[in-house]
């Protein structure tokens, strides 16, 4: 006989806490959940080629600026060497008045005759004299008579003789004279600037430069200022200065 199947009915506590199948967060914690921070992403920017080309233009200028130097150094340097400038030299020899009158309006009308002797002490260096000269002659601060130099060329260690005509007219004749008279008698001589300004060509060898210009300040001591009397010139000192 078979062996009838035996159910076994399966009890339940009915006290037993009820438990869900799948459990949410098992654990929780009693603080609120702290907030996420965002950082933001950093990019890195390209280089910019304007200021590497800046960059390069400007060593590419220092480059040449420097190669240009050191070009012009070693050229004046070798000019030197061959040529072995030196400053020319002036001297004031002689100064005759034939004009120092009074007219009735207070001027002072001025006549001298200037005797100056230029030196080219170079070798291989020629100095043209050219248009545009001008020389003055000045009593403290008062121009007595002006004129000009002729055009002529001066050659390898030459020297040239100049005998200058200068005139002019000058206002308020009896203060300068007052003042000449007084400082002649306190110092036995009257002070006279001469100034020239002379523009030149310098010729080095076979090659003529561009125009530069001459200037000569004469400081000169004299015994009087009349006219027709000899002038005797006690102290003759020029300095001379180059200007591009």
């Amino acid at each position: 006989m078979a062996d009838h199947q035996r159910v076994h009915p399966v009890h339940h506590d009915v006290e037993a806490p009820h438990r869900p199948l799948v459990q949410g967060n098992i654990a929780k914690s009693d603080h609120p959940p702290l907030p996420q921070r965002t950082f933001p992403v950093m990019h890195s920017k390209p280089p910019k080629r304007r200021s590497s080309c800046c960059c390069r233009f400007m060593c590419w200028t220092f480059s040449i600026l420097v190669i240009l130097i050191v070009a012009i150094a070693i050229t004046i340097g070798v000019l030197y060497l061959v040529f072995r400038p030196k400053l020319p030299k002036y001297s004031v020899d002689h100064l005759r008045i034939s004009q120092f009158n009074v007219s009735d309006n207070n001027s002072l009308f001025a006549t001298f005759n200037v005797t100056i002797t230029a030196r080219n002490p170079n070798k291989k260096i020629g100095i043209y004299y050219v248009s545009g000269s001008h020389i003055s002659a000045w009593y403290m601060d008062t121009k007595l008579c002006e004129g000009s130099l002729p055009k002529f060329y001066q050659g390898h260690r030459n020297t040239t003789v100049l005998d200058l005509p200068l005139s002019g007219e000058t206002q308020d004749a009896n203060g300068l004279l007052n003042k000449a008279q007084q400082q002649l008698q306190e110092t036995n001589n009257i002070p006279l600037n001469l100034n020239v300004n002379q523009p030149v060509r310098v010729k080095l060898g076979k090659l003529k430069l561009f125009k530069v210009k001459f200037r000569v300040r004469c400081r000169l001591l004299v015994d009087n200022l009349s006219a027709n009397n000899d002038i005797r010139i006690s102290s003759s000192r020029c300095k001379f200065r180059l200007r591009l």
